[in-house]
């Protein structure tokens, strides 16, 4: 996205691609049919360290309904709904799609891409940049945008070059860590449910962080996974890393509430515990659920006391998800952390200690949730850097 309004706006502009083909997740996005934006936005969903006006101020510079406009007429890829998941994917459910239109629009509007091509460092230089190259060459260029990612799915190209040349030209950092990655849980309680998926609402608190995520959930075979297990990974992950109290997930099972739950478990002639939870949850799940409450799934509600009664309503409503670990950077969605949204203008993205410096994307310190949140920070992110890094080569002619 850079690339591409860099070279619209005039400028001789050069994309250095680590990878062969470029792109590689977006072509992993939405199970490879790339959720490319949310339908709707929540500025508040946005998870960051730096102030929140600052996120908001990035966001709002290219706005969701001029993001939609510009997939759908400049890259001719109309968009539709997903209503029950509030996301939005190009019609032809095809991520290469979305990819291959991005490169081609950015060569049309005059980028080169040089492919298979790794950067070593960067340097400032009187009037510009050095870029060193791995294999000794080196380039020079008025002005550098470092639009490659953080460290999550390294298979895709993402090492973290672009973090570590940041800091190390003296930008401020946050600690990074993997955000919406999968949870483990070891030994893991429920790994015999692996494969059984339905919606709840997970809430994590660690010291003052927390998140709550309504949404789809998955066992695993060790832990779980799903969009609301990714929405608030980044909790229990910062709890660990930040050496505090792990942090303790609570687990709404149904949207069902207490008065609802005494309501279904009433008894019913010879209907039997599991019978009642069963109506609302995965039979195997309601099973396993009443048995760790150690209340026999074959006892009927007119013998279940009320005591027995009361704790496993306690565990459907407002249950403990034990949980021990994450799934990495080799899972993760998103790095979290990275560079302080401060030490850069939010307006332009130039790096507030270096001229001709643009830092975009994940590399920044700032992720949202799962359903294009992400792309939509990345399209805004390095547009903003496309059109500045332009006009500074314009100023320097």
């Amino acid at each position: 996205m850079a690339a591409i309004f860099s070279a619209a706006a005039g400028a001789d502009t050069l994309l250095l691609e680590r990878t062969a083909d470029g792109g590689r997740k977006i072509l992993i996005s939405g199970g490879g049919r790339c959720n490319i934006l949310p339908a709707r936005l929540d500025e508040s969903r946005f998870v960051s360290d730096s102030p929140p006006h600052l996120v908001r101020r990035i966001v709002r510079s290219w706005p969701l309904r001029e993001q939609v406009a510009f997939f759908e007429r400049e890259l001719g890829l109309p968009l539709v709904e997903e209503i029950e998941s509030a996301k939005l994917f190009p019609a032809s459910q095809r991520a290469r799609d979305v990819r291959d239109r991005l490169l081609q629009l950015a060569q049309r509007r005059g980028a080169q891409l040089l492919l298979s091509t790794t950067v070593k460092d960067i340097a400032a230089v009187d009037a510009g940049w050095r870029v060193e190259l791995r294999d000794g060459e080196a380039l020079h260029a008025g002005a550098v945008i470092i639009a490659t990612g953080g460290l999550s799915v390294p298979s895709t190209g993402s090492d973290g070059t672009g973090l570590r040349v940041a800091q190390a030209l003296g930008h401020d950092m946050t600690a990074t860590y993997p955000a919406l990655t999968p949870l483990t849980a070891h030994p893991a309680p429920f790994g015999s449910l692996a494969g059984i998926s339905l919606p709840v609402t997970l809430t994590a608190r660690a010291g003052e962080l927390s998140a709550t995520a309504t949404g789809g959930f998955l066992f695993t075979h060790h832990g779980y996974s799903g969009p609301s297990v990714l929405d608030v990974s980044h909790v229990a992950v910062r709890s660990r890393l930040d050496g505090v109290a792990p942090a303790r997930i609570v687990v709404r099972w149904t949207s069902l509430n207490d008065a609802q739950w005494e309501a279904a478990l009433r008894p019913q002639g010879s209907r039997t515990v599991a019978a009642a939870v069963g109506a609302a949850l995965p039979s195997r799940l309601a099973d396993a659920l009443v048995e760790s409450v150690a209340i026999d799934p074959k006892l009927t509600l007119a013998n279940l006391s009320r005591g027995d009664r009361l704790r496993l309503i306690d565990l459907l409503v407002r249950g403990s998800l034990p949980w021990s670990g994450d799934e990495g950077y080799k899972k993760a969605e998103v790095t979290g952390g990275g560079v302080a949204l401060g030490e850069v203008d939010p307006r332009t993205m130039e790096s507030r200690r270096h001229k001709g410096l643009y830092l975009c994307g994940e590399m920044l310190d700032a992720f949202g949730p799962i359903g294009g949140y992400n792309f939509l920070w990345a399209w805004a992110t390095g547009r903003a850097a496309g059109l500045a890094a332009s006009a500074t080569i314009k100023g320097l002619a």
